[in-house]
């Protein structure tokens, strides 16, 4: 993906509203902006209750443009993620336990975070759609990758974006 070259333009305000349509009519987790076809590094996140996640953490509404990660911490931690580019499907995935991510908001202001858990996940799930990578190409043990109503029929019609 390509960076957004300008901040505050109608065009990228009209990219946002699209992408937080598109992850809360799939009760997603977050959404980035190539999974709806438009090669630009923007990502949006956030998560207060969510059937899909009924164990996170809250993770605040974020509009992040022009990200980039930096690791706090060499330990890795794996959890199940989904995502809306491979619907139905789930799979165990490594991430790290803690990061900073830095970036601008859709108006230029500068957002730095350090941040852990489930909101360091979903950051990283986001930010790799940036890169061309989707979750089942971090899986290390694919035995731990399936559709998600056989792994988990408790979520039998659950299905969205990480």
């Amino acid at each position: 993906s390509r960076e957004v070259g300008r901040l505050g333009t109608r065009e990228l305000a009209q990219l946002l509203v699209d992408m937080r349509d598109t992850m809360q009519a799939r009760d997603g987790a977050g959404l980035a902006a190539p999974q709806i076809g438009v090669p630009l590094r923007v990502v949006i996140f956030g998560l207060a209750e969510n059937p899909r996640y009924p164990d996170a953490a809250p993770v605040p509404y974020t509009e992040l443009v022009n990200p980039v990660l930096t690791p706090l911490t060499d330990e890795q931690e794996e959890g199940w993620e989904g995502c809306l580019s491979v619907p139905g499907l789930r799979g165990l995935v490594p991430r790290f336990t803690r990061l900073r991510y830095e970036g601008f908001d859709p108006a230029g202001k500068r957002i730095v975070r350090d941040v852990d858990g489930f909101h360091a996940r979903v950051v990283q799930h986001e930010c790799d759609h940036l890169d061309g990578i989707l979750y089942p190409m971090r899986i290390r043990d694919l035995r731990q990758f399936g559709f998600t109503d056989v792994l988990f029929p408790e979520m039998a019609g659950v299905d969205g974006d990480e």
